[in-house]
């Protein structure tokens, strides 16, 4: 969706602005079109001296730009409400692909942001955080269930295949407007702390702090459930795993800030059950 805005304000109809206001009028309308990564704006401003009068004019900016903030704000408004619908429909389609691939994505989703929170990602970032958890595996519609579902050894073959569903992840989130960080993060959620993960190989701090927290919560979250060829492991032995590989595969950092939120899930699953985490580990 594309809107385009011109605005003329001539002396006449400003008489009372310095040259330094008429430039500080135009950055606002420069911040206002730009704050909106979903709308599309083409502003034309002619300060001063005529304007493109094919486009929607402002006559009297003073009392017009409440109403063009509104229709901004309600525009930004229509694009967040229909991304997130095809951001539930992608959750949907990883139920009906592999059921246990969606709510795993929707747990981690969670989990993401707790650990966000405890290692100070700014709050503006969490919407960027909780999309990347969600729909890290989203790749995942392109690997064939043959593969996904196997119930046994995977041959090298498919192993490089199911290895390339980062990729399709973020050739998938990239085309949303906004999400292009979001995209990134569920590219190298498969990356290791000394480099010998996938797909870039990247190594250490190059790897994005969200992507190390979706690695750390993704592994920790595939140990203790259940699949089809392997029950799942106690929470205790899931934990010292992800301990033992701290400095090779995981950071060290995010796996330390998240122990604890694993622990807490663990009692409040025990609690709900009626019993408790030390009898049942």
């Amino acid at each position: 969706m594309a809107v385009a805005v011109a605005v003329a304000a001539c002396p006449t109809a400003w008489p009372q602005l310095t040259t330094s206001e008429t430039s500080t009028w135009d950055s606002v309308v420069w911040i206002l079109i730009r704050r909106s990564l979903r709308v599309r704006c083409c502003l034309s401003a002619n300060l001063g001296t005529g304007a493109d009068h094919d486009m929607a004019v402002i006559a009297n900016p003073v009392f017009e730009l409440p109403e063009m903030l509104l229709r901004v704000k309600e525009l930004e408004e229509q694009q967040l409400a229909l991304r997130n619908s095809v951001i539930c429909a992608f959750n949907q389609l990883l139920d009906l692909k592999d059921i246990n691939t969606g709510v795993h994505s929707t747990r981690l989703a969670e989990w993401a942001i707790r650990v966000a929170r405890k290692m100070n990602i700014p709050e503006s970032h969490y919407y960027q955080v909780e999309v990347a958890a969600l729909l890290h595996d989203v790749g995942k519609i392109g690997v064939p269930d043959s593969i996904l579902k196997k119930n046994g050894p995977l041959t090298a073959e498919e192993r490089s295949l199911i290895n390339r569903h980062p990729e399709y992840s973020w050739s998938i989130l990239r085309l949303f407007p906004g999400l292009e960080q979001a995209s990134l993060y569920a590219l190298h959620h498969h990356e290791n702390i000394d480099g010998t993960g996938y797909p870039a190989g990247l190594k250490g701090t190059d790897i994005p702090l969200v992507s190390r927290i979706i690695s750390v919560i993704d592994a920790y979250d595939a140990m203790v459930s259940n699949r089809c060829y392997r029950k799942g492991l106690p929470h205790t032995e899931a934990v010292s795993r992800l301990v033992r590989s701290s400095g090779t595969q995981f950071d060290a950092e995010v796996v330390q800030a998240f122990i604890p939120i694993a622990e807490q899930e663990t009692a409040d699953v025990f609690a709900a059950a009626g019993t408790s985490t030390a009898a049942a580990l």
